[in-house]
């Protein structure tokens, strides 16, 4: 049994309540409508969230609550849970709110809602994939490297976008997977935060040193000077 006390497993047991909510009620504000979040005079920004819990498919569901388990468990062991959540929450939202800015204006999308459950179970598989590396892992119980794993979790909705002419609709787990190899990569606002401070120095060091002036040891210096005695 899982350890409840996971954040990796509360994760998925949100999901599957979440999931289960919305094939008995099909309430719509539940799943993400890029025409519905930042609309005015009622933005639904919860959606940025709870699209990420909703998958309409069993088999969705169960296979992306035993990701968010197992997946989700390593990381945590490895990021702890702050950072865990931080990343499923704040990318999920992330993709959502790109998704819904970028697909708004567009009459094809207009009305229709993306669920969100894969776009959470991606990122923590490839975000795992990509912290093992060239380390050994395995794929249910096949031997793998880390990069492998990343590259078996991506081909899911690559292949499905392509192979299903669907790229519109798996363009939130698209999107996630470039995210996620971006964060892993470095592209995470604090490590951003942190080379931007750093240039900034480094451009007011240059800028104060151009009125510097250096001055020669042996000009000005008295011969009875005592730098002779150190």
């Amino acid at each position: 049994m899982p350890d409840f006390r996971s954040a990796g497993t509360k994760l998925a047991v949100a999901l599957v309540l979440a999931s289960v909510a919305y094939g008995v009620t099909r309430a719509p504000f539940l799943l993400l409508v890029p025409g519905e979040v930042f609309s005015l005079p009622v933005p639904m920004v919860w959606e940025l969230l709870t699209y990420g819990f909703i998958a309409t498919e069993p088999m969705t569901v169960i296979f992306g609550a035993l990701v968010l388990v197992s997946v989700g468990g390593a990381l945590e062991a490895a990021w702890g849970s702050r950072r865990l959540l931080r990343f499923a929450l704040g990318m999920t939202a992330v993709v959502g709110a790109v998704v819904a800015a970028a697909f708004a204006p567009l009459e094809v999308t207009r009305g229709a809602g993306f669920e969100g459950a894969w776009v959470m179970g991606i990122s923590l598989w490839v975000a795992f994939g990509l912290y093992v590396g060239r380390g050994q892992t395995n794929f249910w119980g096949i031997p793998c490297t880390g990069h492998q794993l990343a590259m078996i979790g991506a081909a899911f909705p690559i292949l499905t976008a392509l192979m299903k002419h669907a790229i519109l609709p798996m363009a939130p787990q698209l999107l996630a997977i470039f995210l996620t190899w971006a964060y892993m990569r470095g592209a995470n606002p604090r490590l951003l935060w942190l080379r931007v401070q750093s240039w900034w120095l480094q451009r007011q060091a240059k800028t104060r040193s151009r009125h510097l002036r250096v001055i020669s040891p042996e000009r000005n210096t008295p011969r009875d000077s005592d730098r002779y005695l150190h």
